[in-house]
């Protein structure tokens, strides 16, 4: 197991480049599967969730050509869908939550798909309900085998749509069951979807492919059916949780930081929840400058004077993925932030590390913490610690960047799932970082 070696107290200088968008690349490339065409995706993040991911397509049958970084070619035109019943399988799926993103492109067009239970981050109960009660409505049966912990959906004679209302609105819910239904007879009408950017590119990436879907980037959608699918072209988004952390570590660092081609219009209320902070940030072209925070950073109450809450929501709603970052962000700030974690129940569960370090932070229950920011008057302490999730690791690693000594970071994989060749990007601008 790696661990990083950091050396804080530094300020860095310079541009930085977010990767693709892991959770988009996770939808996209099981969609992949949804036509014998050649599919030619670019802007790929080379992480180990979605390296995973793309051998596990090719372990399918689906047949993969790099032509450099970033950009691949697939083509799912012999898929083998006796894979998924075989025991490499079964040990393949269950290391990666995204993997239960195959099973609605799978039922689609061979109408069968079968899934171990995902992993993915321990941060709390994560139910697949959502995924399943989509497919039932479009007339898949479903079996558990509970002593293997194997799903499977079955649909021999196809799929109807139908109106169905989510029960939660799941991203990967309903990239699945829109997956699905893109193939199903008729027309279906999820309401309640989620509307995340992610699943507007999927919803366009589909459309481009000859997908009837309309309602993209609101909570209506309405697939019309269609009996098959092209091929197309398709560029992943850059990466706005990268995009949330890079703007908490110049903050964090007193640093003057530049994050190149960022898709402001995709960034939906973020910018703003990281101003709320006191952090400036500049629009430049599509660019996102942030001057060195030389004097700090100061909270902005509400309205009536009562502590900043700032709290996880479906989109447009501020994503829960970058809650560890604002909560690290707010322990140097000047005043006091309420972080509500409302959909994981365990994410917060890494305050304790922040708190070794010297953060002054209150955990009120699994959901809330209220950070008492230092304002720079205390520096945080280096320590040794470990990632459990991977917005927790990065979290870490900016605490660890802006603290006196050096310190440890173990468990580093879990940074790796999500953050692309971190260290040596980070090294570019001046950080003092090396895998162990």
């Amino acid at each position: 197991m790696g661990v990083f070696k950091i050396e804080g107290g530094h300020s860095l200088k310079g541009d930085i480049t977010p990767q693709g968008a892991k959770n988009e690349a996770l939808q996209i490339l099981c969609a992949v599967l949804l036509t014998s065409e050649e599919v030619r995706i670019d802007n790929v993040p080379d992480i180990i969730d979605v390296n995973k991911l793309i051998t596990l397509l090719g372990n399918l049958g689906v047949k993969i050509t790099k032509h450099g970084k970033g950009s691949f070619t697939f083509k799912a035109d012999e898929v083998n869908v006796g894979y998924l019943e075989t025991e490499a399988f079964k040990k393949e799926g269950g290391s990666l939550r995204g993997s239960i993103m195959i099973v609605g492109p799978l039922l689609a067009r061979f109408g069968r798909g079968y899934i171990p239970k995902p992993g993915g981050d321990k941060i709390g109960r994560r139910r697949l309900d959502t995924h399943f009660e989509g497919f039932i409505n479009l007339g898949a049966s479903f079996r558990y085998n509970r002593e293997d912990h194997f799903y499977g959906v079955e649909a021999p004679n196809g799929l109807t749509g139908t109106y169905m209302l989510l029960d939660e609105a799941s991203v990967t819910g309903t990239a699945n069951i829109v997956m699905a239904a893109v193939l199903a007879k008729g027309t279906t009408t999820i309401y309640n979807a989620a509307c995340e950017p992610y699943l507007q590119q999927l919803a366009k990436m589909l459309n481009s492919m000859g997908a009837k879907i309309t309602g993209v980037g609101s909570n209506l959608l309405t697939i019309e059916g269609v009996s098959e699918l092209k091929g197309c072209t398709h560029r992943i988004l850059p990466d706005m949780i990268e995009i949330g952390s890079w703007i908490g570590l110049a903050a964090m660092t007193k640093s003057e930081i530049t994050i190149k081609n960022v898709s402001w219009d995709n960034l939906g209320v973020i910018p703003n929840t990281f101003r709320k902070l006191g952090i400036t940030l500049e629009r430049r072209g599509d660019d996102i400058y942030i001057p060195a925070h030389t004097n700090g950073y100061e909270v902005k109450t509400d309205i009536d004077g009562s502590i900043l809450t700032i709290a996880d929501a479906p989109w447009p709603g501020f994503t829960p993925d970058l809650l560890s970052i604002v909560l690290v962000v707010a322990t140097q700030a000047k005043g006091d932030v309420l972080i509500h974690q409302k959909m994981f129940e365990s994410r917060l569960f890494f305050v304790d590390k922040l708190i070794d370090m010297g953060a002054k932070i209150m955990l009120c229950d699994p959901h809330r913490a209220v950070v008492i920011g230092h304002d720079f008057k205390s520096q945080l302490k280096a320590t040794t610690m470990s990632s459990p999730d991977i917005r927790a690791g990065i979290s870490l690693l900016i605490a660890a960047l802006s603290a006196k000594g050096t310190s440890t970071i173990q468990n580093i994989e879990q940074i790796d799932r999500g953050y692309e060749d971190i260290e040596a990007r980070l090294r570019a601008i001046g950080a003092k970082i090396v895998r162990e």
